[in-house]
């Protein structure tokens, strides 16, 4: 069976048909013949060189090779100590850069590791849990919150579907997925009617097709690309590899000099002089600046990801009808520093108001790892959110039963929950704020609802984007019925607070970023 090509671009219908399948899934006989005919769903081994060749790549260094040299004259002249000596300083780098090509190539490994192990599909018409590898075209794969996709995959069915597809595409926000058929030639990041092998279920639920498997998929297409890319040395590198040179003129010339000058005017044995010669010389090539320069990198790049270079979404802004509040702090962690920025004091009760829904709808957890750090589970925007509740002295869960959610969905733009409380149900509601404006007739002011000031909420959006930041309407509304849908939220809003979320680097970032450039 050939690879259907730009099922992006083609009805769902058309692509089960293409593929010879259809609802149910496909048979048992019919998977293994066509696990028989494609192979395995996994990515192609990565090519490594032997054992012996990285271990050779290790003395391709102008200072090794003039060590090595120096070595073989000294045990010529039977010097069998300082032959010892040399030796060990030359295996000691060759060693260090050994180890360290070996975790390099590591990388590829961790690529083909990103394929999910296992997969629910639907065989024979009922669901099963399968060996990821088993999955061919055709295959109808089930997909829910929290699942890595295992193959690339055509949507025939989707419920507010959500895939995290930054390892592919650098978009750090989650993607919104539907059935629809896209252009033919849409970029990766426009495939809206694909889930690709190795990216993450968000939300939602779907139903798709397998197209590709293994080095077919867009993950595949990378590890072929990744295997084919050319070794390229780096500005410091290349700087490393001049001075090296340089150096070692340097010092070769000086060191026959020394050696002419002793033998020739102070009268000194060729066998002394020379010995005298080679311990300076050795002394003078700086044999560790290989390995120390490996360690030195390897080390940085372990403390940049220990620290986390770039931090995912942090409320920094904060807009209420009472006053605008700044809100300080580092990643998803709770402590922070909230502090008016425009003189006014924002009342207790507008605070209370704003986490709670901040908190309350909401699809995400944090959690604190062994390191520390506080990590999102769900959605990266929404994971701020309850960082922002916590700042403004909410509990993250605490306050209320949800007895009914309306999910986040692209044509409405908006969430919903009823919180039900002793005095009632209320419901909480977050979304763009063009589309809650539309369903607001009131604003939540210092005294309690008051009439809504469109022109306000209007400019305070525009500037919270001009200062580079996503901004989203948070609101509420009194609700008595048992369940919640959209027509209960249309014209019925009180508009609590505008959320202005960046994407910042970190403070040290500015002058980490000046060190590179300085080096090279």
């Amino acid at each position: 069976m050939d690879p259907i090509r730009q099922p992006w671009a083609k009805p769902a219908d058309d692509c089960l048909r293409a593929l010879d399948s259809d609802a149910d899934g496909l048979t048992a006989e019919e998977t293994a013949r066509r696990l028989a005919e494609h192979g395995p769903n996994r990515l192609p081994e990565p090519t490594r060189p032997s054992p012996l060749r990285r271990l050779a790549r290790q003395f391709n260094n102008l200072l090794l090779f003039v060590l090595i040299a120096a070595a073989a004259i000294t045990a010529l002249l039977g010097h069998w100590i300082d032959t010892g000596v040399i030796l060990a300083v030359v295996l000691a780098n060759v060693g260090i850069g050994f180890v360290q090509e070996g975790r390099a190539e590591k990388a590829l490994e961790a690529l083909r590791e990103m394929l999910a192990p296992r997969a629910a599909v639907l065989r024979d018409g009922r669901r099963q849990s399968i060996a990821a590898e088993e999955l061919v075209p055709g295959d109808i794969v089930l997909l829910e919150a929290g699942d890595r996709v295992s193959a690339d995959l055509r949507l025939v069915a989707v419920q507010n579907l959500g895939t995290q597809e930054a390892m592919l595409t650098g978009e750090s926000e989650p993607v919104r997925k539907s059935t629809d058929p896209v252009e033919p030639g849409a970029t990766l990041g426009d495939r809206l009617s694909m889930a690709f092998a190795g990216t993450m279920v968000t939300e939602g639920t779907a139903r798709g097709v397998v197209t590709a498997t293994g080095a077919l998929t867009e993950i595949g297409r990378i590890s072929g690309m990744l295997r084919g890319v050319e070794q390229l040395a780096t500005p410091l590198i290349r700087q490393m590899n001049r001075f090296a040179r340089v150096l070692t003129v340097f010092i070769l010339g000086s060191s026959a000099a020394l050696l002419t000058y002793s033998v020739m005017i102070g009268g000194r044995a060729f066998s002394e002089a020379f010995m005298i010669v080679v311990g300076l010389f050795v002394a003078a090539i700086p044999e560790g600046l290989p390995a120390a320069l490996t360690v030195t990198l390897a080390i940085g790049v372990q403390a940049m990801a220990r620290r986390h270079a770039v931090i995912r979404r942090l409320v920094t802004t904060l807009v209420t009808a009472g006053g605008r509040l700044g809100i300080a702090g580092e990643g998803y962690a709770p402590e922070g520093r909230v502090s008016p920025e425009d003189g006014a004091e924002v009342p207790d009760a507008l605070r209370a108001a704003a986490a709670d829904i901040a908190a309350l709808c909401n699809g995400a957890a944090l959690h604190r790892g062994k390191d520390g750090h506080w990590r999102v589970e769900g959605d990266p925007m929404e994971g701020a959110l309850l960082a922002l509740a916590s700042r403004l002295g909410r509990d993250a869960k605490a306050g209320g039963e949800i007895a009914a959610t309306i999910p986040f969905d692209a044509r409405h733009r908006y969430m919903a929950v009823l919180r039900r409380e002793d005095t009632g149900g209320l419901a909480l509601v977050k979304g763009a704020p063009e589309a809650i404006l539309d369903r607001a007739a009131q604003q939540l002011g210092r005294d309690g609802p008051e009439p809504l000031d469109r022109a306000f909420w209007g400019a305070q959006a525009e500037a919270i984007a001009a200062e580079g930041q996503r901004v989203l309407a948070l609101a509420q509304m009194p609700h008595a019925g048992d369940g919640l849908d959209h027509d209960d939220l249309e014209g019925e809003l009180v508009l609590v607070a505008l959320a202005g979320l960046i994407d910042p680097p970190r403070d040290e970032a500015i002058a980490a970023v000046a060190d590179c450039q300085r080096a090279g």
